[in-house]
């Protein structure tokens, strides 16, 4: 088995528009006193602007999805894929799907058999209290089943959609990357976007961060624009931050500063290309693809200005034929509780070679799909510096061996060329194969043996899945082998041999295994480690381990200093790279730098994704139960084929009304070396070492952002805003401005290359990703 991570992602902005806005703090209270009055800058030009081209339907008699399928088709030799509309025929369609209750009633009915096995399920009601004030308020995930099963009683839903937003912004709210159910009426139709995409950046790295039109930014770096960039005041009649800030919650990470930078374009998630969040959750990308924006979306400049967009809807299907909602349902939707459950989908291979994102320069040494590059840092004062970029932890079966190849002969080029600092950037870095952040952290520091304990919580349909795999293996010897269907058995956590205990010792039996042991307020299994020199390991990520079986050889001390390597985030850290960031926080000392947060002064964590350590789709968990029932024999074949294996996880209703298979748990929590709290790392607050804000340059050049960092950790011309570099005090007693303006030293000149620059990113505007659930973090059996 092979687990791979990244988090739903979706629809970015496809074209620019308008810019300008006044200095904001964190909330319109705590807005900074200037000493003199400034002098508003001079409104944009209305032909700078560039809306969205949507197609219209003209005839407005009609029901509003028969008015989709006339937009649609009112360009014949146009794709329907290509296809965007206004966002309002989009939700009116939608909100015309009548709500079938009996259908939705057994889809309740059937969801707490998966959502048992979610790890923090219970500490969710009850968080550590450092949690539910920094991080994310307590939610009661079954009870909020039970609250909308009495809402469907009550008659208190209209539409489909009304029914599936109400399921999908409760499972939503948990913020865990890995607990995930898209409903069909919320995620298969329609993805929303806006057509402007923002950025928060600093004009010198010091004053407080305000927002711009990323038009704007662009402008004013490549094409010598007249006009001076004004920041964004408000957003639909309020202020501009508190308004972001808000809309960051559509998120699924659970750090507020980290879903703060997941709303503007950032340099890493496009570099993702289709697995990454486009432009931006506000023009759509990642989560916000399926919140609705409204009709139009109203940006107020700091100058006086103001510019109005169109909101726009991709359509995800064909509407040929649909008149009516309830055509639609009847064509897209599977009602019945005996459909069958959908196929998991085939993991697909991907090209090796990935175009250069716009703002990086050229690899030193490439890796495969650009998901892992290494580069110099070419400037005065950093020629010591190598840098290696990881935002991702492989998705892609065929880029695994690659992935690690391409660290191994960076680090050696790195160390012959003289170079003695090491940054790590994780920006963007969703997770994925989970022994690859082993591995990773093996070739710096050979000599650590990596931790990573980790437990399940205890459920009855886990303990009947591993009585059964534990008995058909318990007298196979575990060695290497061409029987893929015994590798997937064998290398399976429901098998007792797989994994050791914390001291590093062989489970006796399934018993001792499975526990199950109560840990605050809760039942889980006995804590387990990886057994990173069992045969069957390189099967769960398509790799042998740096100093584990045939590697056993790498030895010696670390390939950097600790000192000397920095990790780089914007707080989109989850799954795999918080198991490769606790191993090199914690185990080897490596401090952190965090990018961007909200527009304050306080410090920031450098880790904000999911911090669970594997999950699984809810279609692996079905097959595990199916086959746990026929891998059985005699007493053990009776027993399971009277228990919930047999009579709960047949039913495929879960399936048949998930968005393209979209629903997942995670299974394991992390627990940290000697913690005797058992605390799940979900619920560790940490703050990092350093935070830097992000500048204008920063939005468009990576090297900008490197030497930052490398002038943060290593010089004393860094500027660090939280962190040993400015202690708690001085933060508390400055009184910062805030930005209001753009430097006019920035400006680059109009030359060709310049603009051929801005066209780059000016195409990235038009990204659309799309995420399948093996792309969204489930376990292929």
């Amino acid at each position: 088995m092979k687990l791979s991570v990244c988090a739903l992602v979706a629809a970015a902005a496809v074209s620019v528009g308008a810019a300008v806005v006044h200095p904001l703090a964190s909330r319109v209270d705590e807005l900074p006193a200037y000493t003199q009055p400034m002098a508003p800058p001079a409104p944009r030009p209305a032909q700078h602007l560039r809306p969205l081209k949507v197609r219209q339907s003209t005839n407005t008699t009609l029901p509003p999805c028969a008015r989709v399928s006339e937009a649609v088709y009112s360009d014949p030799d146009a794709s329907f894929l290509t296809a965007k509309i206004p966002a309002k025929l989009a939700f009116d369609c939608l909100q015309s799907i009548p709500v079938n209750v009996s259908s939705a009633k057994s889809l309740l009915a059937e969801m707490p058999l998966y959502l048992e096995w979610q790890s923090t399920l219970t500490v969710l009601k009850n968080p550590p209290a450092e949690y539910a004030e920094k991080v994310q308020p307590p939610i009661d995930i079954l009870g909020g089943l039970k609250d909308i099963a009495a809402q469907l009683d009550a008659g208190q839903f209209t539409s489909e959609y009304d029914f599936g937003w109400s399921l999908y912004t409760l499972i939503q709210s948990a913020h865990d990357g890995h607990l995930s159910y898209v409903p069909d009426s919320v995620g298969s139709i329609f993805s929303f976007g806006r057509p402007v995409p923002l950025v928060s950046v600093s004009e010198d790295g010091d004053k407080l961060p305000a927002v711009f039109a990323f038009e704007d930014v662009l402008g004013f770096q490549f094409k010598n624009i007249t006009y001076t960039p004004s920041p964004v005041v408000e957003i639909d009649g309020k202020p501009a931050i508190e308004f972001l800030e808000d809309w960051s919650q559509w998120g699924t990470l659970q750090d507020r500063d980290a879903l703060y930078n997941n709303v503007f374009y950032e340099l890493s998630q496009i570099s993702l290309g289709s697995e990454g969040s486009g432009s931006g959750s506000f023009t759509g990308g990642g989560r916000g693809r399926f919140v609705y924006p409204g009709a139009t979306t109203t940006l107020k400049f700091a100058n006086g200005s103001s510019y109005t967009m169109e909101n726009y809807a991709s359509v995800w299907q064909t509407f040929r034929g649909i008149a009516t909602g309830e055509d639609l349902a009847n064509k897209f939707f599977t009602y019945s509780a005996t459909a069958a459950a959908s196929a998991q989908a085939v993991h697909a291979e991907a090209d090796d070679v990935t175009p250069a994102a716009p703002g990086f320069p050229k690899a030193v040494v490439p890796g495969p799909g650009g998901i892992i590059n290494g580069f110099y840092i070419d400037s005065p004062g950093h020629k010591d510096v190598a840098v290696l970029q990881v935002i991702n932890f492989v998705t892609v079966d065929s880029w695994e061996e690659p992935f690690q190849q391409t660290s191994q002969k960076f680090f050696a080029k790195a160390l012959a060329d003289g170079k003695t600092k090491l940054i790590i950037d994780l920006q963007a870095n969703g997770g994925g194969t989970i022994l690859q952040g082993y591995d990773l952290f093996k070739q710096l520091f050979p000599s650590i043996d990596p931790y990573g304990a980790n437990r399940w919580r205890y459920t009855e349909g886990a303990d009947l899945i591993g009585e059964s795999f534990s008995a058909f293996t318990a007298d196979i010897p575990r060695v290497d082998t061409v029987n893929y269907t015994l590798i997937n058995i064998q290398n399976s956590w429901f098998d007792r041999k797989t994994d050791m205990t914390v001291d590093g010792k062989p489970f006796a039996s399934w018993d001792q295994k499975i526990g199950p042991h109560e840990v605050n307020g809760d039942n889980y299994t006995t804590l387990s480690r990886w057994n990173l020199s069992d045969v069957m390991t390189k099967y769960s990520g398509g790799i042998n381990i740096t100093g584990y079986g045939p590697l056993a050889n790498v030895t010696g001390g670390p390939r950097f200093k600790a000192e000397n390597i920095v990790m780089l985030t914007d707080g989109y850290c989850a799954s795999t790279c918080t198991i490769f960031t606790e191993f090199m926080s914690q185990q080897a000392g490596v401090k952190t730098i965090a990018l961007g947060g909200r527009s304050n002064r306080n410090k920031i964590q450098a880790v904000g994704g999911v911090k669970g350590v594997n999950n699984l789709g809810w279609s692996y968990i079905q097959n595990a139960a199916r086959n746990a029932i026929y891998l059985a024999t005699g007493a053990l074949k009776e027993k399971l084929n009277q228990s919930v294996l047999a009579t709960e996880y047949t039913k495929n209703l879960v399936f048949s009304r998930a968005a393209n298979g979209a629903a997942g748990v995670n299974v394991r929590d992390g627990i940290r070396q000697n913690d005797t709290s058992e605390t799940a790392l979900q619920f560790v607050y940490e703050e990092a070492d350093c935070r830097l804000y992000y500048t204008p340059e920063m939005t468009v050049d990576a090297t900008a952002i490197w030497k930052a960092a490398a002038d943060a950790q290593w010089s004393k011309s860094g500027k660090c805003v939280g962190g040993p570099k400015q202690t708690d005090e001085k933060r508390d007693n400055d009184v910062v401005a805030a930005t209001s303006k753009l430097s006019s030293g920035r400006v680059k000149a109009a030359n060709a290359a310049a603009l051929q620059q801005y066209e780059a990113f000016r195409d990235s505007f038009n990204l659309e990703t799309i995420c399948n659930k093996e792309r969204a973090g489930w376990m292929k059996p």
